[in-house]
Protein backbone atom coordinates (compact mmCIF):
# COMPACT_ATOMS: atom_id res chain seq x y z
CA UNK A 1 0.00 0.00 0.00
CA UNK A 2 1.35 3.44 -0.95
CA UNK A 3 2.10 6.27 1.45
CA UNK A 4 -1.21 7.99 0.83
CA UNK A 5 -3.11 5.00 2.19
CA UNK A 6 -1.08 4.31 5.28
CA UNK A 7 -4.09 4.45 7.62
CA UNK A 8 -3.78 2.32 10.70
CA UNK A 9 -6.54 -0.27 10.92
CA UNK A 10 -7.41 -2.99 13.34
CA UNK A 11 -9.72 -5.94 12.80
CA UNK A 12 -12.17 -6.87 15.49
CA UNK A 13 -15.20 -9.13 14.98
CA UNK A 14 -14.48 -9.19 11.23
CA UNK A 15 -14.93 -5.39 11.00
CA UNK A 16 -12.22 -2.95 10.01
CA UNK A 17 -11.80 0.08 12.24
CA UNK A 18 -10.21 3.17 10.73
CA UNK A 19 -7.97 5.40 12.83
CA UNK A 20 -9.63 8.79 12.33
CA UNK A 21 -6.81 10.59 14.12
CA UNK A 22 -4.38 9.22 11.53
CA UNK A 23 -6.78 10.23 8.76
CA UNK A 24 -6.81 13.78 10.11
CA UNK A 25 -3.03 13.99 10.46
CA UNK A 26 -2.53 12.59 6.95
CA UNK A 27 -4.89 15.09 5.35
CA UNK A 28 -3.70 18.16 7.21
CA UNK A 29 0.02 17.47 7.57
CA UNK A 30 1.71 14.10 6.97
CA UNK A 31 0.28 13.49 3.50
CA UNK A 32 -1.01 16.93 2.56
CA UNK A 33 -1.98 16.90 -1.16
CA UNK A 34 -0.16 20.15 -1.92
CA UNK A 35 2.89 20.06 0.37
CA UNK A 36 3.70 16.33 0.32
CA UNK A 37 2.03 14.71 -2.69
CA UNK A 38 2.52 17.90 -4.76
CA UNK A 39 -0.80 17.33 -6.54
CA UNK A 40 -3.12 19.99 -7.90
CA UNK A 41 -0.31 22.50 -8.25
CA UNK A 42 -1.64 24.08 -11.46
CA UNK A 43 -4.73 25.72 -9.90
CA UNK A 44 -2.90 26.18 -6.60
CA UNK A 45 -0.26 28.37 -8.25
CA UNK A 46 -2.57 30.06 -10.73
CA UNK A 47 -5.42 31.46 -8.63
CA UNK A 48 -3.88 32.10 -5.21
CA UNK A 49 -3.26 35.79 -5.77
CA UNK A 50 -5.67 36.63 -2.97
CA UNK A 51 -7.42 34.99 -0.03
CA UNK A 52 -10.87 35.13 -1.60
CA UNK A 53 -9.70 33.35 -4.76
CA UNK A 54 -7.89 30.71 -2.71
CA UNK A 55 -10.90 30.11 -0.46
CA UNK A 56 -13.28 29.85 -3.41
CA UNK A 57 -11.17 27.22 -5.16
CA UNK A 58 -10.44 25.44 -1.87
CA UNK A 59 -14.12 25.11 -0.95
CA UNK A 60 -14.99 23.91 -4.46
CA UNK A 61 -12.24 21.29 -4.36
CA UNK A 62 -13.31 20.11 -0.89
CA UNK A 63 -16.92 19.66 -2.02
CA UNK A 64 -15.85 17.61 -5.02
CA UNK A 65 -13.44 15.53 -2.91
CA UNK A 66 -16.06 14.68 -0.31
CA UNK A 67 -18.81 13.98 -2.81
CA UNK A 68 -16.68 11.80 -5.07
CA UNK A 69 -15.22 9.85 -2.15
CA UNK A 70 -18.70 9.09 -0.80
CA UNK A 71 -20.02 8.07 -4.23
CA UNK A 72 -16.99 5.88 -5.01
CA UNK A 73 -17.29 4.18 -1.63
CA UNK A 74 -20.96 3.43 -2.27
CA UNK A 75 -20.29 1.70 -5.59
CA UNK A 76 -16.96 0.09 -4.69
CA UNK A 77 -18.38 -3.46 -4.77
CA UNK A 78 -20.40 -2.92 -7.95
CA UNK A 79 -17.66 -1.63 -10.28
CA UNK A 80 -15.23 -4.00 -11.97
CA UNK A 81 -11.54 -3.26 -12.43
CA UNK A 82 -12.07 -2.81 -16.18
CA UNK A 83 -14.24 0.30 -15.77
CA UNK A 84 -13.31 1.60 -12.33
CA UNK A 85 -11.15 4.53 -13.45
CA UNK A 86 -13.61 5.74 -16.13
CA UNK A 87 -16.41 5.41 -13.57
CA UNK A 88 -14.43 7.41 -11.03
CA UNK A 89 -13.73 10.16 -13.57
CA UNK A 90 -17.43 10.35 -14.46
CA UNK A 91 -18.34 10.67 -10.78
CA UNK A 92 -15.75 13.42 -10.25
CA UNK A 93 -16.94 15.22 -13.39
CA UNK A 94 -20.54 15.09 -12.15
CA UNK A 95 -19.68 16.61 -8.77
CA UNK A 96 -17.49 19.21 -10.46
CA UNK A 97 -20.39 20.22 -12.70
CA UNK A 98 -22.70 20.50 -9.68
CA UNK A 99 -20.14 22.67 -7.88
CA UNK A 100 -19.67 24.80 -10.98
CA UNK A 101 -23.43 25.39 -11.30
CA UNK A 102 -23.65 26.18 -7.59
CA UNK A 103 -20.93 28.81 -7.91
CA UNK A 104 -22.61 30.29 -10.98
CA UNK A 105 -25.82 30.66 -8.98
CA UNK A 106 -24.35 31.97 -5.70
CA UNK A 107 -20.95 33.53 -6.43
CA UNK A 108 -21.02 34.35 -10.13
CA UNK A 109 -18.35 37.08 -10.07
CA UNK A 110 -15.92 34.84 -8.20
CA UNK A 111 -16.73 32.04 -10.62
CA UNK A 112 -15.77 34.32 -13.52
CA UNK A 113 -12.49 35.25 -11.80
CA UNK A 114 -11.54 31.60 -11.19
CA UNK A 115 -12.51 30.82 -14.78
CA UNK A 116 -11.31 27.55 -16.29
CA UNK A 117 -9.82 26.31 -13.03
CA UNK A 118 -13.23 25.31 -11.65
CA UNK A 119 -14.02 22.81 -14.46
CA UNK A 120 -10.38 21.70 -14.34
CA UNK A 121 -11.05 20.23 -10.88
CA UNK A 122 -12.00 17.12 -12.85
CA UNK A 123 -8.35 16.63 -13.77
CA UNK A 124 -7.02 17.24 -10.25
CA UNK A 125 -4.91 14.18 -9.49
CA UNK A 126 -5.51 14.56 -5.75
CA UNK A 127 -9.22 13.82 -6.17
CA UNK A 128 -8.79 10.82 -8.47
CA UNK A 129 -5.95 9.58 -6.28
CA UNK A 130 -8.07 9.58 -3.12
CA UNK A 131 -10.95 7.91 -4.93
CA UNK A 132 -8.75 5.09 -6.19
CA UNK A 133 -6.42 4.71 -3.20
CA UNK A 134 -8.84 5.12 -0.30
CA UNK A 135 -12.55 5.50 -1.10
CA UNK A 136 -12.61 2.42 -3.33
CA UNK A 137 -11.32 0.32 -0.39
CA UNK A 138 -13.20 1.77 2.58
CA UNK A 139 -16.70 2.41 3.88
CA UNK A 140 -18.67 5.61 3.40
CA UNK A 141 -17.91 7.39 6.68
CA UNK A 142 -14.11 6.95 6.57
CA UNK A 143 -14.15 7.95 2.90
CA UNK A 144 -16.12 11.11 3.69
CA UNK A 145 -13.72 12.00 6.51
CA UNK A 146 -10.73 11.34 4.26
CA UNK A 147 -12.18 13.58 1.54
CA UNK A 148 -12.94 16.33 4.03
CA UNK A 149 -9.50 16.25 5.64
CA UNK A 150 -7.62 16.08 2.33
CA UNK A 151 -9.74 18.95 1.01
CA UNK A 152 -9.20 20.93 4.20
CA UNK A 153 -5.44 20.40 4.05
CA UNK A 154 -5.41 21.49 0.40
CA UNK A 155 -7.49 24.57 1.23
CA UNK A 156 -5.22 25.54 4.12
CA UNK A 157 -2.24 25.58 1.75
CA UNK A 158 -4.24 27.62 -0.77
CA UNK A 159 -5.17 30.13 1.95
CA UNK A 160 -1.60 30.38 3.23
CA UNK A 161 -0.23 31.07 -0.25
CA UNK A 162 -3.08 33.46 -1.05
CA UNK A 163 -2.64 35.41 2.19
CA UNK A 164 1.13 35.76 1.77
CA UNK A 165 0.86 36.83 -1.87
CA UNK A 166 -1.93 39.31 -1.13
CA UNK A 167 -0.05 40.86 1.80
CA UNK A 168 3.24 41.22 -0.08
CA UNK A 169 1.75 42.00 -3.47
CA UNK A 170 -1.01 44.46 -2.55
CA UNK A 171 -0.48 45.25 1.13
CA UNK A 172 -4.00 44.09 1.99
CA UNK A 173 -5.73 41.07 3.49
CA UNK A 174 -9.27 39.75 2.96
CA UNK A 175 -9.91 42.10 0.06
CA UNK A 176 -13.05 41.49 -2.06
CA UNK A 177 -14.43 38.92 0.37
CA UNK A 178 -17.92 40.06 -0.64
CA UNK A 179 -17.46 37.98 -3.79
CA UNK A 180 -17.81 34.88 -1.61
CA UNK A 181 -19.73 35.97 1.48
CA UNK A 182 -21.95 38.73 0.14
CA UNK A 183 -22.26 42.46 0.80
CA UNK A 184 -21.78 42.03 4.55
CA UNK A 185 -18.11 41.13 3.93
CA UNK A 186 -17.18 44.36 2.14
CA UNK A 187 -15.66 45.79 5.34
CA UNK A 188 -13.47 42.77 6.02
CA UNK A 189 -10.59 44.26 4.04
CA UNK A 190 -7.48 45.03 6.11
CA UNK A 191 -4.95 47.53 4.75
CA UNK A 192 -1.61 46.65 6.32
CA UNK A 193 0.87 49.11 4.82
CA UNK A 194 -1.26 52.17 4.15
CA UNK A 195 -2.89 53.43 0.98
CA UNK A 196 0.45 54.49 -0.55
CA UNK A 197 1.95 51.00 -0.59
CA UNK A 198 3.31 50.51 -4.13
CA UNK A 199 2.88 46.75 -4.11
CA UNK A 200 5.31 44.04 -5.05
CA UNK A 201 4.42 42.86 -8.54
CA UNK A 202 6.28 39.54 -8.53
CA UNK A 203 4.20 38.35 -5.56
CA UNK A 204 0.96 38.47 -7.54
CA UNK A 205 2.51 36.93 -10.67
CA UNK A 206 3.02 33.16 -11.17
CA UNK A 207 6.73 33.30 -10.14
CA UNK A 208 5.60 34.63 -6.77
CA UNK A 209 3.33 31.62 -6.34
CA UNK A 210 6.25 29.25 -7.02
CA UNK A 211 8.44 31.08 -4.49
CA UNK A 212 5.81 31.06 -1.74
CA UNK A 213 4.88 27.42 -2.33
CA UNK A 214 8.54 26.42 -2.24
CA UNK A 215 9.06 28.28 1.04
CA UNK A 216 6.04 26.54 2.59
CA UNK A 217 7.31 23.14 1.50
CA UNK A 218 10.76 23.94 2.89
CA UNK A 219 9.22 25.10 6.18
CA UNK A 220 7.25 21.86 6.50
CA UNK A 221 10.39 19.81 5.81
CA UNK A 222 12.30 21.74 8.48
CA UNK A 223 9.54 21.17 11.04
CA UNK A 224 9.36 17.46 10.18
CA UNK A 225 13.14 17.13 10.49
CA UNK A 226 13.08 18.80 13.92
CA UNK A 227 10.27 16.52 15.09
CA UNK A 228 12.15 13.43 13.90
CA UNK A 229 15.40 14.61 15.53
CA UNK A 230 13.60 15.24 18.82
CA UNK A 231 11.94 11.82 18.69
CA UNK A 232 15.30 10.15 17.95
CA UNK A 233 16.91 12.03 20.84
CA UNK A 234 14.22 10.91 23.27
CA UNK A 235 14.51 7.35 22.01
CA UNK A 236 18.29 7.41 22.50
CA UNK A 237 17.86 8.47 26.11
CA UNK A 238 15.66 5.49 26.88
CA UNK A 239 17.68 2.74 28.59
CA UNK A 240 16.55 -0.71 27.55
CA UNK A 241 16.71 -3.78 29.77
CA UNK A 242 15.92 -4.49 33.42
CA UNK A 243 16.68 -1.91 36.09
CA UNK A 244 17.87 -2.46 39.66
CA UNK A 245 16.42 -0.25 42.36
CA UNK A 246 18.40 0.52 45.55
CA UNK A 247 17.10 1.87 48.83
CA UNK A 248 19.81 4.53 48.56
CA UNK A 249 21.49 6.00 45.53
CA UNK A 250 20.17 6.15 41.97
CA UNK A 251 18.44 3.70 39.67
CA UNK A 252 20.98 1.71 37.70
Amino acid sequence: MSENTEIQTSTQNNETTVDYKELTLNGLWKNNPALVQLLGLCPLLAVTGSVVNAMGLGLATMLVLMGSNIAVSLIRHAVTDAVRLPAFVMIIASFTTCTELLMQALTYELYQILGIFIPLIVTNCAILGRADAFASRNKVLPSAVDGFMMGLGFMFVLLAIGAIREIIGAGTLFADMQLLFGASAENWKITLFGDNYPGFLIAVLPPGAFLVAGLLIALKNIIDAQIQARAAKLKAKTVKGSKRVRTTGQIA
